[in-house]
């Protein structure tokens, strides 16, 4: 080796035994500065969500009843109405994220999203059903039908994917799942169509809103949630041998049959929640994943714990943005997801390698 090409080597780290450990490390530091970076945002979204409204509260005044409330107007409104909205947001933001990174991590499909399973077809089942048939008519009412919906259409979808000798695909999920929710969505519009009386309920819930709920809705989910998130989370080691495909999967000594379902249980647990409470509310779960995925690469125990902070960020955020726009009244945060979403779908989409997880 010339004395050019020695000084080339050492100057790049070419003969250096621990430079891949030392970028490793880089990386590392940086995806953890990346999570603090992205804890910031949340905390800024999350004191915008309090302080914006139809109701003009200066900052300041917000921030001292944020802390010391009085009894006047404006500490109930923030206590009453604005914190448990932004808490919601952030419950259900959580859960679309990471059952949407799940969900795309178990099928290895790019384009999937927390509903393929059928579970928010599930959900809205379970809430047509209360609604049509046992004249339920609140919002912490539907949350128990429409868990209950989520939950039977996941099992549903699982068994038909796994039936017979062969386990549970991504290919027969997909396919279970898109049979359940052609069966779902006629038995539910068939119900509405002739009950006008419970298609005008069911149509301010199916457009996805964090408005119009409380503390008790965000305690019901909660458990749900947190069970969810602590699963996924566990599982993100068994998804980086998944993704290599079942065969090299069970040649690194995963079981793979048993990573599927209880990845299955893990997304019906958290779109199963945060649909029964917000409604449907789509591109979050299909779209926050892309974006974890544009940051820190295909390595899954990122991809999930970016997915669980970007999402709430950006479901909070469309919130907030759907109270200015609408002001003095307000777009629901499903229509305005849906404006954010689809654009920044596409642009996602022209990346080259969208279909390589």
């Amino acid at each position: 080796m010339s004395s050019v090409e020695a000084r080339a080597a050492s100057e790049t780290g070419a003969d250096d035994p621990t430079a891949p450990s030392k970028r490793r490390a880089a990386a590392a530091a940086l995806r953890g500065l990346g999570i603090l970076v992205g804890l910031g945002a949340l905390i800024l979204v999350a004191l915008l969500s309090v302080w914006v409204g139809t109701r003009d509260i200066p900052f300041t005044s917000t921030w001292s009843l944020l802390w010391q409330p009085d009894g006047s107007d404006a500490a109930v409104i923030i206590h009453d109405y604005r914190i448990p909205r932004t808490l919601l947001g952030l419950t259900v933001g959580v859960a679309l994220g990471l059952s949407g990174a799940l969900m795309q991590a178990l099928t290895r499909n790019p384009l999937a999203d927390p509903g393929l399973l059928g579970v928010s077809l599930g959900a809205s089942s379970g809430v047509v059903v209360a609604i049509a048939f046992l004249g339920v008519g609140t919002a912490l009412g539907y949350v128990w039908f429409a868990f209950l919906g989520a939950a039977m259409a996941s099992v549903a979808v699982y068994l038909l994917g796994s039936s017979g000798r062969t386990l549970a695909t991504p290919d027969r999920l997909v396919v279970a799942g898109a049979a359940v929710t052609a069966v779902l969505y006629a038995f539910n519009y068939a119900v509405l169509l002739l009950d006008p009386r419970a298609f005008d309920q069911f149509r301010f819930w199916t457009v996805g809103a964090l408005s119009g709920r409380g503390y008790d809705t965000v305690y019901v989910i909660v458990p749900f949630v947190a069970v969810g998130l602590v699963i996924a989370l566990g599982l993100a080691p068994s998804l980086n041998a998944l993704a290599m495909g079942d065969q090299m999967g069970r040649a690194l000594g995963l079981n793979v049959g048993r990573t599927r379902a209880l990845g299955v249980v893990s997304v019906m647990l958290l779109c199963g929640a945060a649909t029964a409470a917000a409604g449907p509310i789509g591109f979050v779960g299909l779209v926050v994943p892309h974006m974890a995925r544009f940051v820190v690469g295909p390595d899954q125990r990122w991809v999930l714990a970016y997915s669980t902070l970007l999402a709430p960020i950006l479901l909070i955020g469309a919130d907030v943005l759907g109270r200015v726009l609408g002001a003095p009244g307000e777009v629901q945060v499903g229509i305005v997801t849906a404006f954010i979403g689809a654009p920044l779908f596409l642009a996602l989409c022209r990346r080259p390698k969208l279909a390589m997880l």
